[in-house]
C-alpha cells in the first residue's frame, strides 16, 4: 500500500493498479491509466484534501490475493486515509473513471466495476459529481487532490486498431531441425 498523506513537493504521482494515494498539497497531481479498472477520485474541498484509488475487480476477499485489487477494500482504505488527514465523510465529493469493455467475448468486468462504484457511493452517501465510465476506450486520468479538479484523455478505441497478425509459417527445408 502506498499512501501520501504528508504535504509533498508538487510531484506528479502515478496510482498503479491495486493502490491509492492521498494528499493535501495543492501542487500534487495524481495520474493513472484505466481500461476496465475503475479509479475513484474523492475530495473534501473544505479541508483541501483528496485521493485516488485504482481497483481491478468489484468483489473479492481473503485468500484471493491483494485485497486492494478489489473495490470494497480499495474504497474503504481510501476513505479512511482521507479521514486521517482531516477530511469529513459528509463533505466528500466523488468522480469516477474507467470501466471500459476492453475485450470482445469476455465478461464485462468494466461494467461490474462501474456498477459496484455507483452502489458503494450511494450506500455511503457520498456525492457523485461526475463520471466517465464504460464504452470501449481506455482513459488517462489526471487528478488534483487538493481541489478535486480532474481531467481525462480518451485513448484510441482498441476495436479500430488493426490487430497484428503473425506471418504465415513457412515449411522448413528438409534439413532443418525442429525443437519441441
Amino acid at each position: 500500500m502506498n499512501t501520501l498523506s504528508e504535504p509533498a513537493t508538487g510531484r506528479v504521482r502515478h496510482v498503479i493498479q491495486g493502490n491509492f494515494l492521498v494528499s493535501g498539497d495543492p501542487a500534487d497531481t495524481f495520474t493513472t491509466i484505466l481500461g476496465s479498472c475503475v479509479a475513484t477520485c474523492l475530495c473534501d474541498p473544505v479541508a483541501g484534501v483528496g485521493g485516488m484509488n485504482h481497483f481491478l475487480l468489484p468483489e473479492g476477499g481473503p485468500g484471493q490475493g491483494d485485497l486492494l485489487r478489489y473495490g470494497p477494500q480499495a474504497m474503504e482504505l481510501l476513505i479512511n486515509e482521507l479521514l486521517k488527514v482531516g477530511a469529513r465523510k459528509a463533505r466528500l465529493e466523488a468522480k469516477l473513471f474507467g470501466g471500459a469493455q476492453m475485450h470482445d467475448g469476455l465478461q464485462d468486468i468494466g461494467r461490474a466495476n462501474a456498477d459496484f462504484a455507483h452502489r458503494f457511493l450511494q450506500t455511503e452517501g457520498i456525492a457523485l459529481l461526475s463520471e466517465s465510465l464504460g464504452g470501449r476506450q481506455g482513459r488517462r486520468v489526471r487528478f488534483w487532490p487538493a481541489t478535486g479538479r480532474a481531467q481525462i484523455k480518451l485513448m484510441e478505441d482498441y476495436a479500430r486498431i488493426p490487430q497484428e497478425r503473425p506471418a504465415p509459417f513457412k515449411s522448413a527445408p528438409p534439413d532443418d531441425v525442429t525443437f519441441f
